[in-house]
């Protein structure tokens, strides 16, 4: 990820929302109306059926951010609005990369790929599929590293999380 300017701060926002056909169309419509950047977004299946929780990373200062919050709040299908705090939070992200490799390069990409934990999930004659899950960070490193080698594809699924500890969205709900 690129650098941050001192003003410029992440704010990582876990969205529960109801689980009803555009809903994820209106939030991304929300940033894009009022000219907000979405970094990563991510969405899927909650334990309860009638819910999704969308996983949103956004950059600005404190003005912007919190702006975004109140009107992410005013929309009809947001049920609540969690910011996933530096140190309160577990937040992962994957990755699926195919690199070209020969027979002589095949293994140091498989030592690389162990040393990250990652799994190869497919091998072709000429290339490695590789599966990683972990922070931004990590991924950012295992990029670089197998940046030498030539990348046939990518894919990395944006920023997902929870908090950590007992309370959950669903509590909130409740208050």
């Amino acid at each position: 990820m690129s650098e941050i300017s001192s003003d410029m701060k992440e704010r990582i926002l876990s969205i529960l929302v109801d689980n009803t056909p555009g809903v994820l169309g209106k939030i991304s419509g929300l940033f894009s109306r009022r000219g907000y950047n979405i970094d990563s977004m991510t969405a899927g299946a909650t334990e309860n059926e009638a819910f999704s929780r969308i996983t949103v990373v956004v950059r600005g200062d404190d003005q912007v951010l919190d702006q975004i919050e109140k009107q992410l709040a005013k929309l009809e299908d947001v049920r609540s609005i969690k910011v996933l705090k530096h140190g309160e939070r577990v937040c992962r992200e994957l990755i699926l990369i195919t690199i070209a490799a020969t027979d002589k390069e095949r293994p140091a990409i498989i030592a690389i790929a162990d040393i990250f934990r990652a799994k190869i999930v497919d091998v072709g004659p000429d290339t490695l599929m590789i599966e990683l899950t972990g922070n931004q960070n990590k991924l950012d490193a295992f990029v670089n590293l197998v940046n030498g080698y030539e990348i046939k594809e990518m894919v990395r699924t944006g920023v997902t999380g929870l908090s950590r500890g007992a309370r959950d969205m669903f509590d909130e709900l409740e208050d």
